[in-house]
């Protein structure tokens, strides 16, 4: 069994559920309003759990009821909370989601306790770093920590991976020097890279300025086209499967989850993981919420086959 660390955020998702989108000055009515655990960390280590993977989080909540609603969950799905430590006089995470009828979305993120996590609450799971295979960290809890944690991985020859999100103009050297895949979506690597992504060549464009940076393996998740994934060995388009979306909240987060779960040490397996993480982030948005619409890795399985 995989052992996964993921350093990161938790939110509670209050999500407006509408038609289409207000325009600037437009009030609208929401058809429906509904809550769920989310936040990139949480959605990500439940997606590892959910994929059969031994999956630990390290993360703040504040002291609200809301911080022991998010660490119910996270048990609930077979995530191991050990780490994840109440912030006195913080507030919980916090997104407010707006999802309209075609199932794309719209997010504002009130961070809470998630930016009181420390370099010395990684410090002190340094043990927990010898004994997995990868660490999963995003960019919704400050920066220091996760240069700490990727550093202990890299000195323990762990796997790291970076979902940049929410993008950032500049991502600083010392942790892109302790990076093996980074995974942005489009819209987050244009951000990084300053190049546009509007078909195959200049995905391959963005694929190679992200070496540039120093990372040498990129996964660049392109919503329904799939996902570009580029390495030494390895440069293709892993396609989308096609199905009707109703909720694409999460499905990045899924993505990320069981491509980890699912690389070997080497990444010998690259684009098998990732056709793997294809199918499940697939499940996961024909389905409502962030975590209740991640899948099993029985889910996935069964779908796989059905595909053959």
């Amino acid at each position: 069994m995989k052992k996964i660390v993921v350093i990161g955020s938790s939110n509670v998702d209050t999500t407006l559920h509408v038609k289409d989108f207000p325009k600037p000055g437009e009030t609208i009515n929401a058809t429906e309003i509904t809550s769920a655990g989310g936040g990139k960390g949480a959605n990500q280590a439940i997606a590892a759990a959910k994929s059969g993977a031994e999956t630990y989080f390290i993360n703040r909540v504040g002291e609200d009821s809301e911080g022991g609603y998010i660490t119910h969950q996270l048990k609930s799905y077979g995530v191991d909370t050990t780490y994840v430590q109440t912030t006195m006089g913080s507030k919980t995470g916090h997104a407010y989601i707006t999802l309209n009828e075609a199932g794309q979305n719209d997010i504002i993120i009130d961070h809470g306790a998630n930016y009181e996590l420390t370099v010395e609450d990684i410090q002190a799971a340094s043990d927990l770093f010898k004994d997995i295979d990868c660490v999963i960290a995003q960019f919704e809890t400050p920066l220091e920590a996760t240069i700490e944690a990727f550093k202990l991985a890299k000195k323990a020859g762990k796997i790291t991976i970076l979902n940049p999100a929410p993008a950032i103009d500049k991502i600083p050297e010392e942790l892109l020097q302790y990076t093996d895949i980074i995974t942005p979506n489009e819209t987050e690597s244009a951000k990084i890279t300053g190049i546009q992504i509007k078909d195959n060549s200049t995905l391959a464009t963005n694929a190679e300025k992200l070496h540039l940076l120093g990372v040498k393996n990129v996964v660049i998740t392109y919503g329904d086209k799939g996902a570009y994934i580029s390495s030494a060995d390895i440069e293709t388009l892993v396609p989308a499967y096609k199905v009707k979306a109703t909720d694409t909240t999460g499905a990045g987060d899924t993505f990320i989850g069981y491509l980890a779960s699912n690389l070997k040490a080497d990444l010998s397996n690259f684009e098998e993981a990732a056709e793997i993480a294809s199918r499940a982030s697939s499940i996961a948005v024909q389905r409502l919420g962030a975590q209740p619409s991640i899948p099993t890795a029985k889910e996935v399985e069964n779908a796989m086959e059905d595909d053959e």
